[in-house]
């Protein structure tokens, strides 16, 4: 597994976001069907923390991604994108990228701060 926390570069405008890279034994036909058929993505994904359970962008067998929405106040919105692809071992690397929706709009900044929103991972 590595995880690699990508923020934003100085200068750059787009929404704070958390990118985790892990190898599974699994093929990506297999890995396919646990993040993208809803009976089986309901195991790690319930739809109670999407915002809509219709993906919001989906390339077959290669990436889908999900909206989701906090249940306490702000309610901040993000969208989860899942990539997969063959790894050197006959398994599949899988590749979660998951980023704010809005960051700026969703809580307003105070004139001094100058850093960008953090994401943890859970």
């Amino acid at each position: 597994m590595s995880d690699t926390e990508a923020d934003g570069a100085p200068g750059d405008l787009g929404p704070p976001h958390l990118t985790l890279e892990y190898d599974l034994d699994a093929p990506p036909d297999r890995v396919w069907r646990a993040i993208s058929q809803p009976a089986f993505r309901e195991a790690w994904l319930p739809a109670r923390d999407l915002a809509d359970e219709r993906p919001v962008s989906s390339e077959p067998g290669r990436q889908v991604g999900y909206r989701l929405r906090e249940a306490a106040p702000p309610f901040l919105e993000s969208v989860v994108t899942f990539q997969l692809r063959p790894n050197a071992d006959g398994g599949t690397r899988l590749r979660i990228v998951h980023g704010l929706t809005g960051a700026g709009e969703a809580r307003p900044c105070p004139a001094n701060h100058n850093r960008r929103e953090q994401m943890r991972a859970a």
